[in-house]
């Protein structure tokens, strides 16, 4: 590989360091399709880089940004990298064995769906057309719910098997359980998704991926170092935004995923 294409990979390491620091995600949903169209890797391989890069701690910048900001749960995260932990491996079991366009799908339909409830059109429609409208109050990022461990251990389960069978660090499943379901505000929930993907929780899958010959070291390697650099950017642009505004951008975010899933 030249200098080049290095600077490439680096670069696009660091765009998705950006996004996950902003959205509390491992940045594989802008890797591995990035690997992909831009470095010609099968879809298998670019999973198994991407879930490598992202084994490394490379958000530690980016959770201290956020623990400063006192924003971030730390218990909760600790449970949640204990499912992932648990269930990644599985994920890219089910990468190499089974046909993923069902369950490909079924995750573009629900991030539709957390979009639209994260978004909520309707309401934003009727304050365009000067109807009564009554603004969502700002939450306070500095406190939230203490969910039991168990419901915390289950999100980690199902975000770990979708890390490990599409390489992405499962935030995306994380973020949105949080905010629908455990009523977390949005800036806290990002955070503690970003902080429960700090362990080394794609490791199981990432030596599977490596014994089946569809991970490339170097590049993942590249790939993290842009990843260290960029989430710091995105963390602190989070802690800057207002909350509600954070959920919009998280919604329409997730509409960009929802594509990925359905047509690449």
């Amino acid at each position: 590989m030249n200098s080049m294409n290095s600077l490439l990979v680096v670069l696009i390491g660091f765009i998705a360091g950006i996004f996950a620091g902003l959205f509390g995600i491992g940045g594989g949903i802008v890797m591995v399709p990035a690997l992909v169209l831009f470095a010609g890797f099968p879809l298998v391989k670019a999973t198994g880089t991407s879930l490598a890069a992202i084994m490394l701690p490379v958000g530690i910048l980016g959770v201290l940004a956020y623990y400063r900001a006192r924003i971030v749960d730390l218990r909760a995260a600790a449970f949640l990298a204990s499912g992932l932990l648990m269930s990644v491996v599985l994920g890219a079991w089910l990468a190499h064995a089974l046909p993923a366009q069902v369950m490909r799908r079924l995750y573009a339909l629900f991030c539709l769906y957390v979009s639209w409830t994260f978004i909520k059109p309707l309401e934003k429609l009727r304050k365009f057309r000067g109807e009564s409208y009554l603004p969502e109050p700002e939450p306070d990022e500095n406190n939230g719910p203490q969910p039991h461990f168990l419901v915390l251990l289950a999100i980690g389960l199902l975000a770990g098997l979708m890390a490990g069978m599409f390489g992405i660090g499962g935030g995306n499943i994380i973020v949105p359980f949080l905010v629908l379901f455990l009523h977390y505000p949005p800036k806290r929930a990002i955070a503690t998704s970003l902080a429960a993907l700090l362990p080394p929780i794609g490791l199981p899958g990432v030596i599977y991926y490596y014994k089946a010959g569809t991970l490339d070291i170097r590049m993942a390697a590249l790939l993290a170092a842009g990843l260290l650099l960029g989430t710091v950017f995105g963390a602190l642009i989070n802690i800057k935004l207002p909350g509600n505004r954070v959920k919009l951008l998280y919604g329409m975010f997730l509409i960009f995923v929802a594509i990925r899933f359905l047509f690449f």
